[in-house]
């Protein structure tokens, strides 16, 4: 594993154990060029998994990426980031299990709208407004107003 600090090729583990949800191995590394100590993550991949974007772009699924766009709609609200990884970590399991390896990003978006509408309503909505391209307030005072309904009955 290469140091990300000093980009020795080299490194040693010096601990390692399973996540809270079982679905990856934690690893603490220490490097053999500077010393420097940093952590990095092992997970099962099932199979090779490309996203189809607009205007028949293809590119490699990127957990990561997921991650991030899951993390920016969640930010400073009050969720477990246990449950973060557990949307994001079943997402990927769903999307390696089904049939296709080659996942239109628009069923992806989908599907993290669904895990974020049952996990907290304004993160639901923050995704949604990139997720949808909100072009006006308007476009927020309708969507968050179909949030709320649902919410009633």
């Amino acid at each position: 594993m290469r140091c990300p600090f000093c980009g020795h090729e080299a490194s040693q583990v010096k601990d390692s154990r399973p996540t809270e949800d079982g679905a990856a191995i934690r690893r603490r590394r220490q490097c053999e060029g500077c010393a420097a100590r940093f952590t990095t993550f092992e997970r099962i991949q099932l199979r090779e998994l490309w996203v189809l974007k607009s205007e028949d772009k293809r590119e490699p699924f990127d957990r990561d990426k997921l991650m991030r766009s899951v993390a920016i709609a969640t930010r400073k609200r009050p969720i477990d980031p246990v449950m973060i990884e557990k949307l994001v970590s079943g997402i990927q399991r769903r999307l390696e299990t089904q049939g296709d390896p080659e996942i239109p990003a628009k069923q992806i978006g989908e599907m993290v709208m669904e895990g974020l509408k049952g996990l907290d309503s304004v993160a639901y909505i923050r995704f949604a407004s990139v997720y949808k391209d909100f072009r006006e307030a308007r476009d927020f005072e309708e969507f968050a107003g179909s949030v709320s309904e649902v919410g009633k009955s």
